[in-house]
């Protein structure tokens, strides 16, 4: 999707860019439209790699509270995570403020798997596939932190989860005020309900990394080939990769349940938890848990809302998402006002 956020480079620039950082020029490049804030090239090299590009926007570029440094965030998921055995790209280099983009950007190694989104998937494949995203979830969230609640490149921590939290949806909602977005209900009411459920994030006292992002659009996939091992309309296709790391933050493992559910609700029957179960990942299913859960949806469907603020999307692709994230975003909400009226809100 098209925003304004999109950095726009010339051949000569990204001829220079890669000179520079791979020591090898560029044969053809192609922009990838499916990122949202960020812009991305695959690009052939001379010496025959091909590799991802990723432009961060324009340093003086108004954005989300909690876009700031996004490929440094990213960066450092590609450290962290390919060091504990996580399917990723290669990070090739990273550059930060650099004066032939202006700004931060990432050399990755090329995929040549499937976004997920893309696949035509049978039933079976579709939860085999849900099975081995949670064992991968599983295994991230087993990533030591350093102590530190939340966004630490942004500068929304806090030494406990609830502390950071309130702080990561206090930002996104004064974004929200900041860009004029129309919300389901005042964004004083909904920071009245996060703080009066609030109680239910003190029962997470270690920080896990938490993609926060991972929808079958940043899940590639490999063998659905027919020719392909295991691939064809009976074999089961493998996840290639997790990408798009930009988001992560140190938190809740129950957060990276909503985009894999998005616009849904998460069911015990889910091959997804399964997966995670099966590879050590303990999911709550307490009361506590169930508010949890309501507090991320909301505030997902909060940066969902806001973020057409500084990118601007088209209205014609953008209206039936904003149309559905509204919904859900009141139903979320709706959860939390149970649990307050109800007296089990924190004094």
């Amino acid at each position: 999707m098209d925003s304004r956020t999109k950095r726009r480079l010339s051949p000569a620039q990204l001829d220079a860019l890669a000179l520079d950082a791979l020591g090898a020029g560029v044969v053809s490049a192609r922009e990838l439209p499916d990122g949202f804030a960020n812009a991305v090239w695959r690009l052939r090299l001379e010496d025959g790699r091909e590799v991802i590009l990723k432009v961060g926007p324009p340093p003086g570029l108004e954005l989300l509270t909690y876009e700031r440094d996004l490929l440094r965030t990213e960066a450092m998921v590609y450290h962290l995570a390919t060091a504990a055995g996580l399917p990723l790209p290669a990070l090739l280099h990273a550059g930060y403020d650099d004066p032939l983009v202006g700004g931060d950007y990432l050399i990755l190694s090329a995929l040549d798997g499937v976004p997920w989104n893309r696949a035509a998937l049978t039933p079976e494949q579709d939860g085999g596939l849900r099975f081995q995203l949670g064992r991968h979830l599983a295994l991230l969230h087993t990533i030591p932190g350093d102590g530190v609640f939340g966004y630490p490149y942004a500068g929304l921590t806090g030494r406990s989860w609830r502390e950071a939290f309130l702080v990561m949806a206090g930002a996104i909602l004064d974004d929200a005020v900041r860009y004029a977005t129309p919300l389901p209900a005042p964004p004083l009411e909904i920071a009245g309900l996060f703080h009066g459920t609030a109680y239910a994030l003190d029962r997470v006292t270690r920080p896990a990394l938490v993609h926060f992002d991972v929808w079958p659009g940043n899940v590639f996939l490999s063998g659905l080939g027919s020719d392909a091992p295991g691939g064809g309309a009976g074999g089961m296709p493998r996840i290639q990769a997790l990408i798009d790391h930009e988001r992560a933050f140190w938190g809740d493992p129950l957060a990276d349940f909503v985009t894999p559910t998005l616009f849904g609700e998460l069911r015990d029957g889910d091959p997804l938890i399964a997966g995670y179960r099966d590879a050590g990942g303990v999911v709550a299913a307490d009361p506590e848990a169930r508010i949890r859960d309501a507090l991320y949806r909301a505030y997902l469907y909060l940066i969902m809302l806001a973020e057409n603020g500084p990118r601007q999307y088209p209205e014609e692709s953008y209206a039936p998402v904003r149309a559905r994230t509204t919904e859900c975003l009141a139903l979320a909400l709706d959860v939390l006002r149970g649990v307050v009226r109800g007296g089990t809100g924190a004094p």
